[in-house]
């Protein structure tokens, strides 16, 4: 109801009558003797109370359906898994794990999103993502398990013809006189690549790992990518790999909840540190 913005929209997604999203919000407040929701013409919004209360509401829903999970007669992995994770590691890391769980869990759907960029672990922590797949630093994350996959080398790459590529050395001054063309806008790794250069340059954001390497290649700019992503590109000459180094190293990792009781996520982990570990030995 909160991320509708109203009663009738959350109704719609709940496949439930108007009136009965409205008595249960209602028989909710009246439990909790308190106000949840501030009712606006313009439609509603969380109190400050209900602002409190609504990560606790979502870790409810998710406790609810872990327990579920748990207690299946079969003990097969089964369900939806929501997973968040960046094109390029979705196209060039995890299509073979998508496939092998296609034909190895037939009741396992696999539903991926990009979250907003630094947004992934507060999404898995509140439980609206069962896990995500991250490119950034290795960092500890409170009440979440990590596991460091490989190492994930970015590549800053410009068109065959641009300024940069005859340039060593390239400086943060040069770089922020140039265009940079961002795709994978959830990737982690473009706060730190901010914070290396203190501020932003001009910069095209596209929905697609594609759109960015050909408006690069046509001389838009310059873009930060895993350097898996444009690996072919650098091979056939239609990229070339700009003379920076990132002050950080990043690595493709996974995490989740510590107390998830989800056997279809157990068995995704396992089968994701089987698969790159064989793409990168």
């Amino acid at each position: 109801m909160i991320d509708t913005g109203s009663f009738t929209r959350a109704a719609a997604r709940l496949d439930l009558s108007q009136p009965t999203v409205t008595t249960r919000v209602k028989a909710l407040e009246q439990g909790l003797d308190t106000l949840l929701v501030d009712r606006l013409p313009s439609g509603i919004r969380p109190t400050a109370a209900g602002a409190e209360f609504l990560p606790y509401a979502r870790e409810i829903i998710a406790l609810t359906a872990r327990a579920r999970s748990a207690v299946a007669a079969d003990g097969q992995p089964h369900g939806r898994i929501d997973i968040g994770t960046v094109a390029a590691l979705t196209t060039y890391r995890l299509l073979p794990v998508v496939e092998y769980f296609y034909l190895r869990y037939p009741r396992v759907q696999l539903s991926m999103h990009p979250p907003a960029c630094g947004e992934a672990i507060t999404h898995v922590k509140d439980g609206r993502l069962d896990c995500a797949f991250l490119v950034d630093t290795v960092m500890d994350y409170p009440d979440l398990a990590t596991k460091v996959l490989c190492r994930e080398p970015l590549a800053l790459v410009a068109g065959p013809d641009h300024a940069l590529l005859d340039q060593t050395g390239v400086t943060t001054e040069q770089l922020l006189a140039t265009a940079l063309i961002r795709a994978d806008t959830s990737g982690e790794y473009h706060l730190r690549f901010d914070s290396t250069l203190g501020q932003q340059p001009r910069t095209f954001e596209l929905d697609s790992i594609d759109a960015a390497k050909r408006s690069v290649a046509n001389g838009m700019g310059v873009a930060l990518l895993p350097a898996i992503a444009v690996a072919q590109e650098l091979r056939d000459g239609k990229l070339g790999l700009v003379d920076w180094t990132p002050p950080f190293e990043t690595y493709t990792q996974i995490v989740w909840r510590r107390d998830s009781v989800n056997a279809a996520l157990d068995a995704l982990v396992d089968a994701v540190v089987e698969v790159v570990g064989e793409q990168t030995c």
